[in-house]
């Protein structure tokens, strides 16, 4: 779904699975700077909104996602994953209740896998699932942003942000009232400084949350039954995940970021060493220089020296081995 928002002056289109709204306006660390400041605004439209209604929403999803939802106060943000049969990440979703409706946001075209998930496992539940990723746009607000938000429309208040479900009609109308709009690549830039792990970037086939850090955030280890949480629980009380999520920082020499999917070595085994890791996410930041994120193997000593490619790279713990 093309975003109306890439009209606006500078606009360069991201790519892959952010096709659809705006990689930057022209000046990637002008924006960056904005959104660390509180100011500004990012065009997320390309992401999934998906719906849960009914009497039973919220007992329902408890039995479903990772995260403790029965009791959901009205208005309090969360996020929460569904786990394959073998504790495998499949989807995640950030949510919110307003008091009727339980809104979530999800990455772009998911929302179809997702809803086809949850429809298998409404049995005799009163809840309705809906896509309503035509009506509305996710729209986000840092932290410290003192915009105006639009009467009626839900908001997801995180200590990174604000996440808004505006009508999708009326974002260009938004836009002009909220601006500066700032690009993805921006956005993307402070997730990776605050060590946010993705679904589909920081994730593969099997991924558990252990290695990203998403126990505690997305996954309640005190909550009953859902698919998966033998797993959670087996890793949580008698091991260690086989992997680990780190954040990089680059050598700044280096012309090039090493795009994901790098592989990782150590620096003292040569070119030819073993591979111990792979990048995720690579950016440019706009005080921190080239970063990254990367999952490594648990046992890589914390003072290892690393290399991505040929780029060097010093790791900083996000989970501990």
């Amino acid at each position: 779904m093309k975003s109306p928002l890439l009209s606006l002056p500078g606009a360069v289109p991201a790519e892959g699975v952010d096709e659809g709204v705006a990689a930057h306006y022209g000046d990637l660390f002008r924006e960056q700077r904005a959104l660390a400041e509180g100011t500004g605004f990012v065009d997320l439209s390309h992401r999934g909104v998906v719906s849960v209604t009914g009497d039973d929403r919220l007992s329902w999803l408890h039995l479903l996602l990772t995260q403790h939802v029965s009791d959901l106060p009205t208005g309090q943000a969360t996020e929460a994953l569904i786990l394959s049969a073998h504790g495998h990440i499949e989807h995640a979703l950030y949510l919110v209740d307003d008091g009727t409706t339980v809104w979530a946001h999800v990455e772009p075209d998911t929302q179809g896998a997702l809803i086809a998930y949850l429809e298998s496992m409404k049995f005799f539940n009163r809840v309705e699932v809906a896509d309503r990723t035509d009506e509305f746009a996710v729209v986000h607000l840092p932290a410290g942003s003192i915009a105006e938000v639009p009467e009626g429309v839900v908001v997801r208040e995180t200590p990174y942000g604000r996440d808004l479900f505006l009508p999708r009609a009326d974002l260009e109308s938004y836009a002009e009232k909220s601006g500066p709009a700032v690009g993805l690549l921006a956005y993307e830039a402070l997730r990776v400084e605050h060590h946010r792990p993705r679904l589909g970037f920081e994730t593969d086939h099997r991924t558990i949350p252990h290695e990203l850090g998403w126990i505690g955030t997305a996954v309640h280890l005190q909550k009953g039954c859902y698919r998966g949480q033998e797993t959670v629980a087996r890793v949580q009380n008698l091991g260690k995940p086989p992997r680990r999520l780190v954040f990089l920082h680059l050598d700044g020499s280096e012309v090039h970021l090493p795009p994901a999917g790098t592989e990782i070595r150590l620096a003292d085994e040569g070119p030819d060493g073993r591979k111990i890791g792979f990048v995720t996410t690579s950016v440019r930041h706009h005080e921190l220089g080239p970063v990254a994120l990367a999952l490594v193997k648990r046992n890589v000593p914390l003072d290892a020296r690393l290399v991505a490619d040929t780029t060097a790279a010093a790791q900083e713990v996000v989970v501990e081995p």
